[in-house]
């Protein structure tokens, strides 16, 4: 194992052998190593580096300035996008949902969350001193993957969540990691909005469509769907349901006092690009090429989630009696680069410029993995003992700072959780600090454990007694 700088620099200078394929790379940042980076951008990353390393000088300004470049480019991105206002984040989407969250509740707000929420939004809560009140979702127990709600399944939700109390506001989820849209997302955010609750949606692995629903807020990821670097993010803004001084408060408090130049050209870059027509063109061409891919899959029996994303492609291992951190091992060694293993499915992410060649080395590379380990579909997946709505019994920072020790999970019934059970990558955690271990859920754990080698420990840290 290298260093980062040698491994980075090898990783610049590398060149295939002759008669060798470069490494199939289909994983985040969307860029793919550069082949799809928004132009302005590859053109100022051409330049020397550290011409663009430069402070928050008076032409440049920052995200919470009320001149300079950095404020037109908000300005004009808020515009282009639908949105009252737009702000550049240099935290990733991670730092960006927190800051959200912290604008939306006052400490000791309730804030609705659904049980696929990504880890940075319990963080959120945990800095803002929230009360998380989480929403369990539809299960597929073929895939192993949780589904978006409906707007019979929300209305059940808000019924139980507001029978214990008022709610400050309401986050939903969509698309997720593997491209699952909530298809109903108009309706949901109506229903919440109806209940008078603000809605952010995190849209990570999105590209602002929540902002026609008339979502509140909006967090998007210029890395996961654009052309855009690693942690640059945006967030929007529209309607009055939000202060606007709360937010610009809360983005204060989380962000840099010294954000990149870079990551904030970045931000305007991806979005700019992705709105303009030579962008809109590359982007049809790569759902052209994905389109074909995904055709092509399905004509030699290889069996893929039905999903929303054109881009994500989702391999249905299970189906293929194949665990997805078995097959991503599995397809590493022949330089194959998936974006998220998971126990039931494993999804490769396409980006706006497709690897050459895709059409035919990743067909070839999943029949050859259907070969090698394939065999009779896995069991179906056991669904999450969980209740529809469900509050931490002990509040989430006085659990996570308690005092704490390790138990087996088969020992830990009736202990309350001291820490995060979090698989990563996604970042979805199965179980949150405060929440008490039944019997049912210490053995669905104990499950997910082998499911998951590697990923989740078979201990896990209790409030100690």
């Amino acid at each position: 194992m290298r260093p980062l700088l040698p491994a980075l620099l090898l990783r610049r200078s590398w060149r295939p052998l002759p008669l060798l394929l470069p490494p199939l790379a289909l994983h985040l940042p969307a860029h793919g190593r550069g082949r799809g980076l928004a132009p302005p951008l590859a053109r100022l990353l051409r330049q020397p580096p550290g011409r663009w390393d430069l402070p928050e000088l008076p032409e440049i300004g920052g995200p919470l300035e009320a001149e300079g470049g950095v404020a037109e480019a908000q300005r004009r991105c808020a515009a282009l996008l639908g949105a009252d206002h737009c702000w550049f984040g240099v935290n990733g989407a991670s730092g960006l949902l927190q800051a959200a969250l912290l604008a939306l509740a006052p400490p000791g707000g309730r804030v609705l969350l659904p049980r696929q929420l990504h880890r940075s939004l319990l963080h959120g809560c945990l800095l803002g001193q929230l009360r998380p009140v989480l929403f369990d979702l539809p299960f597929d127990q073929a895939t192993g993957l949780w589904l978006p709600p409906d707007p019979a399944w929300l209305e059940r939700v808000l019924a139980a969540a507001l029978g214990s109390g008022p709610l400050a506001a309401a986050v939903l989820v969509s698309p997720s990691y593997q491209g699952l849209e909530a298809t109903e997302l108009p309706a949901l955010v109506e229903q919440l909005q109806a209940a008078g609750l603000p809605v952010l949606v995190d849209q990570a692995h999105g590209r602002g469509e929540a902002l026609t629903t008339g979502a509140d807020l909006v967090v998007l990821s210029c890395q996961k769907a654009g052309g855009g670097l690693a942690q640059s993010a945006v967030l929007l803004a529209q309607g009055q349901r939000v202060a606007l001084p709360a937010l610009e408060r809360a983005l204060l408090w989380l962000q840099t006092s010294s954000p990149s130049a870079l990551l904030l050209a970045s931000a305007e870059a991806s979005l700019l690009a992705a709105a303009s027509p030579a962008g809109q063109g590359r982007r049809r061409r790569a759902q052209a090429r994905a389109a074909r891919l995904r055709r092509r899959c399905q004509a030699l029996g290889l069996p893929l989630v039905a999903n929303q994303d054109p881009l994500r492609l989702v391999l249905h291992t299970a189906a293929l009696g194949i665990n997805g951190l078995e097959a991503d091992a599995w397809l590493l060694q022949r330089r194959v680069l998936a974006e998220l293993p998971e126990p039931g499915t494993l999804t490769f992410c396409l980006g706006e410029q497709p690897p050459a060649g895709v059409e035919w080395r990743l067909p070839r590379a999943l029949l050859a993995l259907k070969a090698a380990l394939g065999g009779p579909p896995l069991s179906p997946f056991g669904r999450p003992p969980l209740p529809l709505v469900a509050e931490p019994e002990l509040p989430l920072g006085l659990a996570w700072r308690a005092a704490s020790e390790a138990l087996p999970l088969a020992a830990a019934t009736g202990r309350i959780a001291a820490e995060p059970i979090c698989p990563y990558p996604p970042g979805i955690p199965l179980l949150i600090p405060g929440e008490r271990i039944d019997g049912e859920r210490a053995a669905w754990l104990q499950e997910q454990a082998r499911r998951w080698p590697g990923q989740i420990a078979d201990t896990v840290r209790v409030v100690a007694c």
